[in-house]
C-alpha cells in the first residue's frame, strides 16, 4: 500500500540532515524570539519524532490505546532541558530520531493506520508537517543578520 505521507517525510528528512551538516556553532545559538535556540528546536524535533517511534512500536505489540498529551505544556516542560543539551548532541538525536520514526511509519498497514485514526490520541503520519514549520522557522532565523 501507498502510503502518502511516505514521501513528505523523506523529503522532510534529507532537508533536516542537509540543514544539520551545514550548521556552525554560532548558527546552533541563534534564538528565537521565544527564547529557543536553533540547537534546541533540533532537539524538540528529536523529541517529537522518537514519540511517534515508541508510540507506533508500542501500538503494534499492544494495541493502539490513548495517548493524551497538551502538547504546549510538554514543549513549556521541555524548552529548558532541549536548552541545556549540548548544541551538537541536539543536532545528532535530531536525524536519528527522524530516521526511526520514517523507518517506523513505512512498516505500518492500514489495518494499524485506520485503529490509529480512530483512536482519540493527535498523531502525525505525516511528519514532514511539524519538521518543515521549524525548518523554516530555523532558516528564516540563519539569514537574519
Amino acid at each position: 500500500m501507498a502510503l502518502p505521507f511516505l514521501h513528505d517525510n523523506t523529503v522532510s528528512r534529507r532537508r533536516l540532515e542537509a540543514l544539520a551538516r551545514h550548521l556552525s556553532d554560532e548558527d546552533l545559538l541563534r534564538s528565537t524570539p521565544d527564547g529557543w535556540t536553533v540547537a534546541a528546536l533540533f532537539a524538540h524535533l528529536a523529541f517529537w519524532d522518537r514519540r511517534v517511534f515508541v508510540l507506533l512500536l508500542r501500538w503494534k505489540e499492544k494495541g493502539v490505546d490513548p495517548s493524551p498529551i497538551d502538547a504546549d505544556a510538554l514543549n513549556d516542560a521541555l524548552k529548558p532541558l532541549c536548552l541545556a543539551l549540548d548544541p551538537r548532541t541536539a543536532v545528532r538525536l535530531c536525524p536519528s530520531s527522524a530516521d526511526a520514526a520514517d523507518a517506523e511509519l513505512s512498516t505500518i498497514g492500514s489495518e494499524l493506520i485506520e485503529r490509529i485514526q480512530a483512536s482519540p490520541t493527535h498523531f502525525r503520519f505525516n511528519r514532514a508537517l511539524h519538521r518543515n514549520d521549524h525548518l523554516d522557522q530555523i532558516e528564516l532565523l540563519l539569514q537574519t543578520p
